[in-house]
């Protein structure tokens, strides 16, 4: 399979004119953008990779990016979106991840103009595909997108490949990302930072952050300890779990009631 689709990607970019321009590849870390990342090296394209990360961003997930990148002879960007982030998010009721993900596309679209990169790559797969998301509203193949609100062409290599099959193409090519044992939204791996985990309709702050950051790193520890997938909602203190037993759960109001949530009080969401 991964030969395949290596041979697709370096046909495709001929055949699209892109297989002699500079690319820069949106990496968080993950699995999908770790497959982009190393498709587009396999098939010999001219490629570098982009991380953004903020204060509340995972630690582990990082420095495994960094080493992969690295194995791959990649030149590896990293950008600190601290600031921007906080002036989007700061005052506005959450969730926090749309506003960083427009924090990062910008931000993405003024690094790759201003350091000579002609088209950005993002591992969306099949699965994210949105009717009426902004990258699905070009023309022709979906995999390349020409956006003039952008002014900078997008590609997305993996957008027909749907999770279960990128989860293949990743085993066989060894692509093996750091996990956190976030609980996530759905039961494929689908890992991001501690911010998600703020509480909808929740007035977000700087230090309503640091709490909700500060909390799930302790329960993650849990979480990979006792290999299940765990996270925690603030301020609610709600916890969300897939495979949680009694014990677990008795261990992860420990740390709760550490950071002033009321054991007792806390819900738990075994799923």
């Amino acid at each position: 399979m991964i030969t395949e689709a290596v041979r697709e990607v370096r046909e495709f970019s001929r055949r699209a004119g892109i297989d002699k321009k500079r690319i820069l590849v949106l990496f968080s870390g993950g699995k999908d953008s770790s497959l982009t990342l190393y498709l587009l090296r396999k098939a010999g394209l001219n490629v570098s990779a982009l991380t953004f990360f903020h204060r509340w961003s995972w630690e582990e997930p990082l420095r495994w990016a960094m080493g992969f990148t690295q194995e791959l002879g990649v030149e590896h960007y990293l950008v600190d979106i601290t600031d921007g982030l906080l002036r989007e998010v700061t005052g506005r009721k959450g969730p926090v991840c749309i506003n960083c993900k427009k924090v990062m596309l910008w931000n993405a679209k003024w690094f790759a103009l201003n350091n000579g990169f002609d088209v950005l790559a993002k591992g969306d797969n099949a699965n994210d595909k949105v009717i009426g998301a902004l990258l699905d509203q070009c023309e022709g193949d979906i995999r390349l997108c020409g956006l003039p609100r952008m002014g900078i062409p997008f590609f997305r290599p993996l957008i027909k490949y749907t999770a279960e099959e990128i989860e293949a193409l990743a085993e066989e090519a060894g692509i093996r990302p750091y996990r956190m044992y976030e609980h996530s939204r759905r039961r494929q791996w689908r890992e991001g930072c501690p911010l998600q985990y703020i509480d909808r309709e929740e007035i977000v702050t700087p230090a309503l952050m640091d709490l909700t950051y500060q909390v799930n790193v302790e329960v993650s520890g849990l979480a990979r300890k006792r290999r299940i997938r765990m996270s925690v909602r603030v301020p609610s203190f709600e916890v969300m779990c897939w495979g949680c037993d009694g014990e677990i759960l008795r261990e992860v109001r420990e740390i709760i009631s550490k950071f002033g949530g009321n054991e007792g009080e806390a819900s738990a969401r075994k799923t």
